[in-house]
């Protein structure tokens, strides 16, 4: 699939325009995983940010050293990896690959970078970075208690 589609239909820059999402393409770096290979390892300083192109991952919380529990998932045009942009740079949950999954990568540093140096664009994507943090954590409000807050 064309990259710039894939950049405009995720949910971290589908705000950004032509010209700005050009400027984010140029730092994306493909990448292509197998089934079961871990992505982010929970705990560990993360240092990229992903987009999926094709295929799904799953978002796992370890809550022991032998219990893993998968919390979420992440599919096409979906982001993950967001501890990256975040101090302190911490993983809050592992992702590995459910499936062969195509990603476009981020260097967190070179983002951040861009960000500073184009601070509209860094306001756009710090914008929907809170999106996701806000609906993944809904949702695994919702996983947890079984509430939604809707009546």
């Amino acid at each position: 699939m064309n990259k710039s589609v894939v950049l405009k239909k995720s949910e971290l820059f589908s705000n950004l325009d032509e010209k700005e999402l050009r400027l984010v393409e140029a730092i994306m770096e493909p990448q292509q995983v197998t089934s079961g290979q871990v992505i982010c390892k929970q705990g560990k300083r993360e240092e990229k940010i992903y987009i999926v192109e094709d295929g799904a991952v799953a978002i796992v919380l370890e809550v022991g050293p032998m219990s893993h529990r998968q919390v979420q998932a992440a599919c096409n045009f979906q982001s993950f990896g967001w501890s990256a942009l975040v101090e302190p740079y911490i993983c809050t949950a592992s992702v590995r690959a459910i499936e062969k999954t195509k990603l476009l990568a981020f260097s967190a540093d070179t983002l951040r970078e861009l960000c500073k140096e184009h601070p509209d664009i860094g306001c756009k994507i710090y914008h929907a970075v809170a999106q996701v943090v806000a609906k993944r954590l809904r949702q695994a409000y919702v996983q947890l208690l079984g509430v939604t807050g809707e009546e």
